[in-house]
């Protein structure tokens, strides 16, 4: 982790401008390729929501940005006006022709992969950690934020835009229905915030889910690091197994009710009551437990 220490931050409030959508609805047809349904390509088109993505990550020009899935290239050719470095991950080699062709006389780094097998640590050049940001599939957001959570150390921070509910997810509090393993395992090492709303309209083709655009940033020191993240993984998902079951019932097994009542959590309580650090005391304990 990082050196200085920063504060944790999980919002929802608006830090950046709503953007508007054109009075057309925002989305101009794209011409020269065909969205994939196996790829989950939806082309944001909006200049407007283009524009404010382009303003919330702020790139700057010796920033080392990573953009996943750049499609068409339209946030690509917003982030360029910093006159930052640009290195991509895109899977459709149809599209890699077209971004190659568009780019050709910029300082542009383009990998045919599929970001869930890539190695994020090839990209790191030691100076400069990574800006990473990206329109993701929604079919593979959870699994690929998972992944980046591994590579934290490299990471300045990341802007993506994802499904709403996954967005709600990843900023929810304890008590709050989307308090779950996603929340739990990226605020534990990540502040979160909740930018703005993207409404389908400004994608091609629309969506049939409200987006958000979301900012994770890695903290500078590492929350209690002597909690295993493994650990707590395994925890989190024993505790939330069955959302309407009680710890009692999920942790049946590993936990009797005398270790919990112990760390002044009551059994019959459900996981999304917990706080992250009464999750991570029960975590703790897994060692000791026959798991």
């Amino acid at each position: 982790m990082k050196a200085a220490v920063r504060s944790t931050t999980v919002s929802s409030k608006t830090k950046t401008s709503v953007p508007k959508t054109s009075k057309r609805g925002g989305a101009s047809r794209p011409k020269t390729h065909a969205p994939r349904k196996r790829f989950g390509q939806n082309f944001l088109t909006d200049q407007g929501v283009i524009s404010a993505i382009a303003r919330a990550i702020n790139p700057h020009k010796e920033d080392n940005v990573v953009e996943i899935g750049p499609g068409q290239g339209a946030l690509t050719d917003a982030l360029f006006e910093s006159g930052c470095a640009i290195k991509a991950i895109e899977i459709d080699r149809d599209l890699q022709s077209q971004l190659r062709v568009m780019f050709f006389n910029r300082d542009f780094t383009l990998f045919n992969s599929d970001a869930l097998q890539f190695d994020f640590n090839e990209l790191s050049d030691g100076n400069h950690d990574l800006r990473i940001v990206g329109n993701l599939p929604y079919n593979i957001s959870t699994p690929l934020i998972f992944k980046l959570l591994t590579h934290l150390p490299i990471i300045r921070d990341m802007h993506f835009m994802l499904q709403k509910e996954v967005v709600d997810r990843l900023a929810a509090r304890p008590g709050n229905k989307h308090w779950g393993r996603l929340s739990v395992m990226t605020q534990v090492d990540c502040d979160v915030e909740h930018l703005f709303d993207v409404p389908p309209e400004a994608f091609y083709p629309q969506p049939k889910v409200q987006s958000a655009i979301v900012r994770l940033t890695p903290k500078m020191t590492s929350h209690r690091p002597e909690c295993s993240r493994e650990e707590l993984g395994k925890l989190v998902q024993l505790a939330f197994a069955q959302r309407r079951k009680t710890l009692r019932n999920n942790l049946r097994g590993f936990f009797d009710d005398s270790v919990m009542q112990r760390l002044g959590i009551d059994p019959a309580c459900r996981a999304e009551t917990l706080t992250l650090d009464q999750l991570m005391d029960l975590s703790l304990e897994l060692p000791r437990a026959a798991i």
